[in-house]
Formats: structure tokens, C-alpha cells, sequence
């Protein structure tokens, strides 16, 4: 259930039963040959597939993201940390403010890692509140899928290339590419990194068949519900 389906006495209604709620975090960056909005299709999506059952709101995804290494790349916006917690704080308290208690961030972009442990800080000053924070892509049993049918995947590979991430009438590549040197990249400034990573594939086949993209989807989305329906700690209201 899509807020962006949902009018606010849906939602008040909604609240008087449950207090769960899901937030996708995105980012609007480079991946290869794929959307620039990649890190926001996959969160929103896998959170409204895993929520949908259970009849959980899933607002809508934040679609930027704190991502400056890619700035040489266009298209690619980055905010300031300071400005993506400032911007996630806003959230979770109007959210807490609607009455919802139990918080699910749905994360699809590494470089928003600060908001994890702001998270614990949030909940710390909002009692009987709770935030669990997922990384759906690297979560446990997601990770072990894609493992499992290719261990040389990263950013912007065949692992974020989904039918619903390509882009009509893009031709990919055949080739394999090779894995980067991460920690090289870690000290490289936005335009060195760009001459580095060239087309922006961080190593790996550019696609894989459907079927293994819907298997790791299918762990991905019971992954991501199994957040929702376990234990929350003493703000557990059902």
C-alpha cells in the first residue's frame, strides 16, 4: 500500500489499527548503462512488494542521496550529509507526528550509510519509537542469493540491472567487466574516479538471464517483509 494511493483519513483510519510504516531511501547517480534513478526504483519497489500483504504504507523513496564521488558524471546530484540527515529527521518527525511508531527505512544506496546510525540517535529521543534500517541489496540472504549465481557483481552490474532499471533501446555490453580497485577508488576526487571507472560499471556482467534477476528478487522482497513482521521492541502495539 503506496501512501501515493492512500488520502489522509486512509491513513488515520490505518493508524488506529497499526502503526508501521516503510521509507525508502534513494539516489539519483550514474549506474552504467542502466537509470541514473536505479537507487530509487529498487527501494521503493522492494519495500512496496514486501509491504503489500501486510497492508503497510510505504511513503514515497527519497530520491536524493549523499553520492559526491560521482559528481563528474551528469546527471548525478549529491547532497550534503548535514542536508540528507537534516532531511530524514523532517521526515520521521512528521511521520511521528501522523502517529506512526514503527519505522522501516528501506536504504538502496551505499552512501547513505550516515543514516544508520543517525537512526539510533532519532529513536533515543523518541521514546516508544523504533527505526530498524536495511540495506535491502546487501542484506544477508539477498547477499548470499547474488553470491550464489555470480560472485563478480557491483554497482552497476548485472546485480542492479532489473527489468525494471534498464532503459529502452540502450544496447549493453557483452564483456565482463573487471572488478574495480575499491580502496583506489576511495582516494580518487570526482573527475579521476570518472577517468577510472569510464563507463561507470564497478565490475561485472552488464546483465544476467530474468530468471536469475527475479530469484534474488524474490529473497529480497521476503527478506525486507520478514523486518516488517518481526519483533520491534516495547513499541509493539499488535
Amino acid at each position: 500500500m503506496k501512501i501515493t494511493d492512500m488520502n489522509w483519513m486512509q491513513v488515520e483510519a490505518y493508524l488506529q489499527g497499526d502503526d508501521r510504516a516503510v521509507l525508502p531511501l534513494g539516489s539519483t547517480e550514474q549506474h552504467s548503462y542502466l537509470s541514473l534513478c536505479v537507487d530509487c526504483i529498487l527501494p521503493e519497489r522492494v519495500a512496496a512488494d514486501a509491504a503489500e500483504p501486510l497492508g503497510v504504507p510505504v511513503f514515497p523513496v527519497v530520491t536524493y542521496g549523499v553520492t559526491p564521488y560521482f559528481r563528474a558524471f551528469p546527471g548525478s546530484i549529491s547532497l550534503r550529509v548535514e542536508t540528507h540527515l537534516a532531511v530524514v529527521r523532517d521526515i520521521l518527525d512528521s511521520m511521528t507526528r501522523s502517529g506512526f511508531r514503527r519505522i522501516l527505512i528501506v536504504n538502496g544506496h551505499g552512501g547513505n550509510g550516515a543514516v544508520q546510525q543517525y537512526a539510533q540517535e532519532w529513536s533515543a529521543d523518541h521514546p516508544g519509537c523504533r527505526v530498524k534500517f536495511h540495506n535491502w541489496w546487501n542484506a544477508p540472504l539477498t547477499w548470499a542469493k547474488v553470491q550464489e549465481i555470480d560472485p563478480v557483481a557491483s554497482h552497476g552490474s548485472w546485480m542492479e540491472n532489473f527489468p525494471w532499471t534498464r532503459l529502452p533501446g540502450v544496447q549493453l555490453p557483452a564483456t565482463q567487466g573487471p572488478m574495480v580497485d575499491l580502496a583506489k577508488l576511495r582516494l580518487l576526487d570526482p573527475i579521476a574516479l570518472r577517468g577510472y571507472l569510464g563507463d561507470g560499471n564497478y565490475g561485472g556482467l552488464y546483465q544476467r538471464p530474468d530468471a536469475d534477476m527475479l530469484a534474488i528478487w524474490q529473497v529480497a522482497v521476503e527478506e525486507t517483509r520478514s523486518l516488517l513482521i518481526g519483533p520491534w521492541g516495547d513499541s509493539q502495539k499488535l
